[in-house]
């Protein structure tokens, strides 16, 4: 791996592209949602997340087994792509893979707040960004939300999380913090994106229509949360869905919102999910079928300039999708939820 000289996309794509051959189908999942835990273990092993399964399997079972051996080939996979990448493509991939280390903070952040013990914590983080050993334990060990800003405060994420905490506390609700992590995310990665490179060009697609939903998930979710809270405090540029000001109106005006997506480039793909949050108000609905279409729009420009760095985005995409449906089988089996309401919970294209 190396951060100079020129890029190897070709290597490095074809060997995503095997990668991908072997993700879980839409098939395996409605298999996997009529198995229990143990069943879906014995499930995993028969596939890539083998070594994952042998090696942990004499210390965890069950739930806790399918989570470790998850999380632990998940970065695994990513680690792998940076090893192969050189130049600018490294560049690129590291960058977008920060995206856990802003997960990792808002896990954090949600155990603090809900007071969930600090190995239940532990288990959700995964370790596929920069955040080092010494900086999760020091998250993992922080007794309120303020300690956990306080041990942010050299990162990308610490000043729009001071700029935030004061909302937090005076609404008591977390979607202030998620969003300022998000925007920090965000803001970062689009710094210095050359738009004139044709590759880099629908890479910065792939990010406007990601920066799009992403806006669309935090207005909504704003909506619900009943707090007084200005969206456009939060709103993260670089999309080209919305304004700030459009945030903060349609933020009050969900069935306004859900038209302007709908008369959007993204509507066609969203026609569904808009149909059943009109008729049902399902946010999460909403929120799993904008995974499932950032995922779909991804595959598109990957395969218009397969020899750039968004089919690498696209393969770290599907991979989430496939940890977070075989987490949420495995969490849904143990609440002892039936089949039908478990395939409700998952992102299936």
């Amino acid at each position: 791996m190396s951060t100079a000289g020129s890029s190897n996309p070709e290597y490095v794509n074809a060997r995503v592209r095997s990668r991908r051959a072997s993700l879980f189908s839409d098939d395996d999942y409605r298999k996997l949602v009529r198995m229990g835990p143990a069943e879906i273990a014995r499930f995993m092993e028969e596939s890539e997340y083998e070594r994952e399964i042998n090696a942990l399997g004499s210390r965890h079972s069950g739930v806790d087994l399918i989570e470790y051996a998850l999380n632990r080939n998940l970065a695994k996979q990513f680690d792998d792509i940076l090893q192969w990448a050189d130049g600018r493509l490294y560049d690129l991939v590291a960058r977008y893979l920060r995206k856990f280390d802003a997960w990792n903070v808002k896990t954090v952040i949600r155990g603090v707040y809900s007071g969930a013990n600090r190995d239940d914590i532990d288990t959700d983080l995964i370790r596929a960004g920069e955040f080092d050993e010494k900086l999760l334990t020091r998250l993992l060990d922080a007794g309120d939300i303020e300690a956990v800003i306080e041990a942010l405060d050299r990162t990308m994420f610490g000043p729009a999380l001071e700029a935030a905490f004061d909302d937090y506390e005076e609404t008591g609700v977390l979607v202030p913090l998620e969003n300022a992590v998000d925007r920090a995310f965000y803001e970062n990665l689009l710094g210095g994106l050359n738009t004139e490179n044709e590759a880099l060009s629908l890479y910065v697609e792939f990010l406007e229509a990601e920066i799009d939903f992403r806006n669309a998930r935090n207005a909504l979710r704003l909506a619900r949360s009943g707090a007084d809270i200005d969206p456009s405090e939060y709103y993260i540029e670089g999309g080209r869905l919305f304004s700030a000001t459009d945030l903060a109106t349609l933020a009050n005006n969900p069935d306004e919102l859900v038209n302007r997506i709908r008369e959007s480039p993204y509507g066609d793909d969203l026609s569904d999910a808009l149909d059943e949050l009109e008729e049902a108000d399902s946010l999460i609905a909403f929120e799993h079928a904008l995974d499932a279409a950032l995922l779909e729009y991804s595959d598109s420009l990957g395969g218009v300039f397969p020899l750039s760095v968004t089919p690498v985005v696209s393969f770290i995409l599907a991979k989430e999708r496939e940890v977070d449906n075989i987490r949420a089988i495995a969490r849904a089996k143990e609440a002892g939820l039936e089949p039908e309401e478990i395939e409700q919970e998952l992102v299936i294209l």
